[in-house]
């Protein structure tokens, strides 16, 4: 049981501001703070939280109590339980009268692993001279305990003679249960690793990256008790001060990107763990109310991550900006090589927010085809929509701006979600921008789509195909279309059969313009619509892919 009055020593420890801000995003409303109810569905805040009282009350369905009851009730926790959560979330260690827990287990475990993996790490050659190369101090590989895991039967033997129980550091996220019940395996084996440490420095979990060639280049740690990445940045226990001290807050990609910010004097840089930033980020990131800067990688990836991760931010009310490093650089990269000042210089310059979304969606779209503009239009507008009345009246200048419109066609009568209709439920359309987004991504199988069809086939997507074939990389529409969600990359399979289909049309519509046609021989024609109708059509509904043959 856990000791009474070390309950009540947690409890004068912890304030129900932090404790609630770090499940939903809270917004200071006089004396007191408001937020959407979690426990009930409502889009105007009637969740009061009072620091003065330390309770929170929902006016709207009547829930109310205290921290501890605040979690008993969301994370659906036993009394203990959300004491123990409690205590593992802020560093607080809890006394029992008699046995232990599974928070104590877990914290004592992954404390243990902790520092056998920062030993292994001064015994492996090849972890240390991979670190030293990417350019990591030794004070920086002290400062982020970074280790190694060895192959997983020294896991298991190091778990067995250190007496730490199996079905705990199972529980913990460090080992898991085999598929036939018998036994446990290492998550992590072979592997360079990082503690992840919750924001009141609390070990929770860790991180591990291979220099084995793995195709898995990065693994968490499991969901646990302990350990959510949705709610957790990378070093954010060790960069808070600096975020509140600065008022700003550097999100990168990972781990090294983190470790080499702080080691050039940018403290205040945080990483997510192999997931974009999602809402549950959102109460973790406005503690301190910073400035919140995207610092990603320039290619596909960090490109479509920034633009989401600008669209969350800018929507909930955040300031910030944009940085995509170029040429295929990451920040830790830039800072190996002695760059830190155009590090510098580059976060200085970051795109704002909102600037870089509406760039970027308008980037997605062929403005010169009519049609395509109009669905840009109404993809710019919805997002506005999502700002602030002052915000948005603000930024309709430059949105038109980039649309090349008048400002006058984001006024209210205008509809944003049939102009979207009109372009993206044309089923032509998303068959030929799903093939390119396809090609995009596997330009491996350009030669075999352009033995059986021509750019001109393409119509008003021509133009994108053309920049495809020419390895027009940092074409506005291909960037556009690499990130956008609606078209799917295809597998080779999906990919023929959308072709054929799309084949099938084209030469449906050749019929019928060489019947309707003038200026072909009567010969001729006979000769053609006879090779289209009892050749080249049949041979497609078989599945066959048809070689394109310029006569035609």
């Amino acid at each position: 049981m856990i000791d009474n009055s070390s309950i009540e020593s947690l409890k004068n420890s912890i304030d129900i501001v932090d404790v609630v801000g770090s499940f939903i995003e809270l917004r200071k409303a006089g004396a007191n703070y408001k937020a959407n109810c979690p426990f009930h569905g409502e889009k105007t805040p009637s969740f009061v939280v009072s620091p003065s009282k330390q309770i929170y009350h929902c006016f709207g369905c009547g829930v109310g109590g205290d921290s501890i009851k605040f979690v008993m009730e969301l994370e659906k926790l036993s009394y203990p339980e959300a004491i123990e959560k409690l205590a593992a979330m802020n560093n607080f260690s809890l006394t029992y009268t008699k046995g232990s827990s599974d928070y104590s287990d877990a914290k004592r475990i992954l404390e243990a692993l902790g520092q056998w993996y920062v030993k292994n790490l001064n015994q492996n050659e090849t972890a240390m001279r991979y670190l030293l190369d990417r350019g990591i101090s030794q004070n920086s590989i002290e400062n982020f305990e970074i280790g190694y895991v060895p192959k997983g039967q020294s896991v298991m033997h190091f778990l067995q003679s250190a007496l730490l129980p199996l079905p705990k550091a199972a529980e913990a996220g460090i080992i898991a249960q085999s598929e036939n019940g018998r036994g446990y395996y290492a998550r992590l084996v072979e592997r360079i690793t990082f503690p992840i440490y919750s924001p009141s420095a609390a070990l929770v979990g860790f991180g591990g990256r291979t220099i084995s060639n793995h195709p898995a280049k990065y693994i968490n740690s499991p969901q646990t008790k302990l350990f959510n990445k949705s709610r957790l940045l990378y070093g954010y226990h060790l960069a808070k001060e600096s975020i509140y001290k600065n008022k700003k807050i550097i999100i990168c990609e990972g781990y090294l990107d983190v470790v080499m910010f702080h080691q050039a004097g940018f403290k205040e840089a945080v990483a997510g763990m192999g997931t974009a930033l999602t809402t549950e980020h959102l109460p973790l990131l406005r503690k301190g109310d910073p400035k919140v800067i995207l610092a990603y990688d320039g290619d596909k990836a960090g490109v479509a991550a920034a633009l989401k991760a600008a669209q969350m931010l800018s929507a909930a009310g955040f300031d910030g900006g944009v940085v995509l490093f170029p040429d295929g650089l990451d920040p830790a990269d830039l800072i190996a090589k002695g760059q830190s000042a155009e590090v510098a210089k580059l976060l200085r310059e970051a795109k704002p927010l909102i600037p870089f979304v509406l760039e970027m969606i308008a980037s997605q779209y062929d403005l010169n085809d009519p049609r395509a503009k109009e669905a840009a239009f109404g993809a710019l507008k919805q997002y506005l929509d999502t700002l602030s009345q002052i915000i948005k009246d603000a930024y309709i200048p430059m949105a038109a701006t980039v649309l090349g419109l008048s400002p006058s066609f984001f006024g209210k009568e205008a509809n944003p979600a049939r102009a979207r209709e009109n372009f993206t439920q044309k089923k032509d359309d998303v068959a030929q921008l799903s093939i390119l987004k396809t090609l995009i991504e596997h330009p491996e199988l350009i030669d075999n789509v352009l033995s059986v069809v021509d750019v001109t086939m393409f119509g008003g997507y021509a133009g994108l195909f053309s920049a495809l074939i020419n390895s027009e990389n940092e074409h506005p529409g291909l960037v556009g279309l690499s990130v956008d969600d609606s078209f799917v990359v295809m597998s080779e399979v999906e990919l023929n059969n959308v072709l054929r289909n799309f084949l099938i049309k084209h030469y449906d519509l050749k019929l019928k313009s060489i019947a309707s046609s003038q200026q072909i021989s009567f010969e001729k024609k006979s000769f053609l619509i006879r090779k289209i109708r009892t050749d080249i059509i049949p041979r497609l509904k078989k599945g066959e892919l048809v070689a394109y043959d310029p006569s035609l």
